[in-house]
């Protein structure tokens, strides 16, 4: 045959596909999360830790390029954002619970996400969808990196480390979540003068 479907390269899934390899990998990543802050809990730094962190936390580039390569769906819209929330904010609040991170920088962080959950929905009923920015995929890079500072033993009792990762987290999540509501807010004037 020679159809679109069966060109090397071709996309295979649907927008609304649900088992696909890329929702497959991000729903592994939140499977194994809570085995992650268990880790963080109990021993805090750890070559397994290391390696489990690593995985479920890069592996965000892998389900990304499957989606990229083979369709992007609604529910990986939902799920990868999802898989990025559930890691970062469950890790930085291990961190905190374990007493390694200050709650204050973690607690700008959850509010962060939560205000733009809150204006993401509200876009989402007006059929309005804002991509995330390049600064707002950064902004989970550097906080993924914050606890992976403290989780390898090397650099586990270097904690100027982390902090300077978690406070620069706190910084680009603020500036991407004003970026989000000003990309939202024009998207949403330029609809009501449609």
């Amino acid at each position: 045959m020679t159809g679109a479907a069966h060109r090397p390269g071709a996309r295979s899934f649907g927008p609304s596909a649900l088992l696909t390899p890329a929702n497959l990998v991000t729903v592994a990543r939140i499977a194994l999360a809570p085995l992650a802050f268990v880790l963080i809990l109990r021993d805090g730094s750890s070559w397994p830790l290391v390696g489990l962190w690593f995985v479920i936390t890069a592996s965000d580039s892998l389900d990304g390029y499957l989606a990229r390569k083979q369709g992007t769906t609604r529910s990986g819209a939902f799920l990868d954002p999802l898989a990025d929330k559930v890691l970062a904010l469950g890790g930085l609040w291990s961190m905190v619970a374990a007493g390694r991170f200050w709650w204050l920088p973690v607690a700008l962080v959850s509010v962060r996400e939560a205000l733009i959950s809150v204006f993401r929905s509200y876009w989402g009923r007006h059929g309005l969808a804002v991509q995330a920015s390049r600064l707002a995929k950064w902004k989970t890079f550097v906080q993924f990196g914050a606890v992976g500072w403290v989780v390898l033993p090397l650099t586990t009792d270097v904690r100027w480390l982390a902090d300077v990762f978690l406070w620069a987290g706190v910084a680009v999540a603020w500036v991407s979540a004003v970026q989000y509501l000003a990309a939202g807010s024009r998207a949403t004037s330029t609809m009501a003068g449609d």
